[in-house]
């Protein structure tokens, strides 16, 4: 976890912005010692939101089929797929 204080994001946002980069993990940033907020490297952060959607979609279909909801097997997915393929 990087830890850094807000006066350290306001005089040296350069090598603050290049450790984001590098490290592509979250800078916590205090004020007085006190959580304030987050800086992320856009990349990172990205890849973060890509990650969590595709949770949300996985535990979206899981709950749908714990309800009982009609699900498909791999094979009837992949037909289902090269159906819409072949119709573009």
């Amino acid at each position: 976890m990087i830890i850094k204080p807000s006066a350290a994001l306001r005089n040296s946002y350069s090598q603050i912005s290049d450790l984001a980069k590098e490290t592509e993990e979250p800078i916590y940033i205090t004020v007085n010692g006190e959580g304030d907020g987050v800086y992320m490297n856009m990349n990172a952060f990205e890849k973060r939101e890509e990650i969590l959607n595709l949770r949300e979609k996985v535990l979206q279909a899981e709950e749908e089929r714990i309800r009982g909801e009609k699900t498909l097997s791999v094979s009837e997915a992949r037909k289902l797929l090269r159906e819409r393929m072949h119709e573009l």
